[in-house]
């Protein structure tokens, strides 16, 4: 049986925790990224309730660090629901506590065998205590509203990621006994000359897609340094991916995204970057040095996959197909045209009961099992075929999954159009009907997950998507321009033509294959009968 390629990171950390926990019935159906139904209650005018735990990954800059935790000493979130964990990504000599800090602060060192920011925040959540986690970077000198700004929004329901806002500047000198006694007054402007700053380019997004209301793909702004969510959704999705060196926060947003989570950007939780940002440093290599981390896992960057003939750690789309009761030729047809088509990053998962064909003795021409056992010999060496039992309920982080019958092949173009016409509406499901009755569907990843967060037991998850994201049905000519038709095994066992389109002109099985090539084809023939 071929196994899944690991696609998300750390597994022990996607199965370490629940799922959620807030009933359905407590959780509005947010339609894409559309918060308006969230009313956040005014910063000073609430109780808050849930704890927090602020984990900062840091390495070098204890001077910065003194700085940040400064400013998170005076906060405005009760300090008894907060914590604050430094994660020491090995600074030598090792960072210390400074006399000016949060009640409830410490430094740990990062957990052996890794580096770098993912692995150090994956440190600091195993440890965490909070209900919410906030990532702020060890460079990070915020209002004295930042976390409450922040949490107000996780207090309404359990599936957003909040955003704080930042400007960035060139570091003053300043102590930390001036940055508690500026933040403390609501005076962070003071400390610094902001007429100077330079602002962050997401929140020029942020303001044109109304507040992300409007965004497509709101993961896009969501690269910290300030950003917090749920701990149980961190576990959900498999934490950060420690192999992912830049760019991690971009790869853990668009899991994020994947789960159904929506995306809440509050530019009321103010913060000042110490340092102007990288790509002000040197942008070209900035921009290489995350491309290829993103190009295999963020497979919504097409930009990003341009090189023909190339495979990818996540595929854009799966297609699943149900090989029980199928002939061989059947399912080699259907995965010959998934993987042929116009969209060539694509993967196909094959559901049968693989697991249970017998290893000992047994017949082989007139096996029971005869065309399962040739179905699964043709493709456990394909790495671009999977052989499953079942369907995994969650496609994540594959961002689309078709799932049609095996007797109808893809058309060359047709899961091609179907996302295409999915993306043009924005519409989290496709159901293609064929003239027999039969339907097809095309499923986006982040509005199955969010149905299946909001569903109430035995509710129709496509009811739930119709609501979320939009339901659109469609014919199958819409899909296949020729017309769909199933495909029947030739006399002989076979295999059916790969072509996708009936119209298409075809060799009829009764035409003879004449001149020279029907010589060379008889030659061929005659060699290997000679050989046996």
């Amino acid at each position: 049986m071929t196994a899944s390629p690991q696609t998300t990171p750390e597994g022990p950390l996607r199965q370490a925790f629940p799922l959620m926990t807030e009933p359905s019935s407590r959780r509005p159906r947010i339609r894409h990224n559309d918060y308006s139904a969230l009313v956040p209650p005014p910063l000073g005018g609430w109780t808050p309730e849930l704890s927090v735990s602020v984990v900062i990954p840091a390495y070098g800059g204890q001077h910065r660090l003194d700085l940040t935790l400064a400013a998170l000493a005076t906060q405005t979130y009760p300090s008894g629901l907060m914590e604050v964990i430094v994660v020491d990504d090995g600074t030598e000599p090792p960072l210390r506590l400074p006399g000016i800090r949060p009640e409830n602060t410490r430094v740990v060192p990062g957990a052996p065998g890794g580096w770098g920011t993912a692995h150090a925040l994956n440190t600091g959540v195993r440890l965490a205590d909070g209900e919410i986690v906030q990532r702020i970077d060890a460079d990070m000198v915020v209002c004295r509203e930042h976390i409450e700004a922040l949490m107000r929004w996780h207090h309404l329901t359990d599936y957003v990621v909040t955003i704080g806002a930042k400007v960035f500047v060139q570091e003053p000198e300043l102590t930390a006994a001036e940055v508690r006694a500026a933040v403390s007054q609501g005076a962070l402007d003071t400390l610094f000359d902001m007429s100077r700053a330079v602002p962050s380019s997401t929140e020029a997004t942020i303001r044109r897609l109304d507040g992300l209301r409007a965004s497509r793909n709101p993961y896009h702004v969501c690269t910290g340094p300030t950003v917090s969510f749920r701990r149980a959704l961190f576990y959900r999705v498999g934490g950060l991916d420690p192999q992912v060196l830049r760019g991690e926060d971009t790869e853990f947003a668009y899991r994020l995204a994947m789960s159904g989570a929506v995306f809440v950007p509050d530019m009321e939780a103010r913060a000042v970057h110490l340092g102007l940002p990288a790509q002000r440093v040197d942008k070209e290599a900035t921009v290489r040095v995350v491309s290829p981390f993103l190009a295999n896992r963020v497979p919504l960057r097409r930009d990003l996959r341009k090189e023909p003939g190339r495979r990818w750690l996540v595929p854009y789309a799966e297609v699943v197909l149900d090989a029980e009761g199928s002939t061989e030729p059947e399912v080699r047809a259907a995965v010959t045209a998934a993987l042929g088509g116009s969209l060539p990053d694509v993967v196909v998962t094959l559901v049968g009961p693989w697991a249970e064909l017998p290893e000992d003795r047994h017949r082989v021409l007139d096996d029971p099992d005869f065309e399962m056992r040739l179905v699964d010999e043709q493709f456990r060496y394909d790495g671009s075929v999977r052989l499953a039992p079942s369907v995994a309920p969650d496609p994540a982080p594959v961002p689309f999954r078709y799932t049609g019958p095996v007797d109808v092949p893809l058309g060359r173009r047709s899961l091609e159009l179907m996302i295409k016409a999915m993306n043009g509406e924005r519409s989290g499901l496709l159901v293609v009907e064929f003239p027999d009755g039969r339907t097809a569907r095309l499923e986006r990843t982040d509005a199955l997950n969010r149905a299946r967060l909001l569903a109430a037991p035995g509710e129709d998850l496509a009811e739930v998507i119709e609501q979320t994201h939009g339901v659109r049905r469609g014919a199958a000519a819409d899909f296949w321009p020729a017309g769909p038709r199933p495909r029947e095994p030739k006399p002989g066992g076979a295999e059916p033509t790969p072509d996708q389109s009936p119209g298409n002109r075809t060799r009829k099985p009764d035409q003879a294959v004449s001149g020279p090539a029907g010589q060379k084809l008889a030659r061929r023939l005659r060699t290997a009968l000679r050989g046996r």
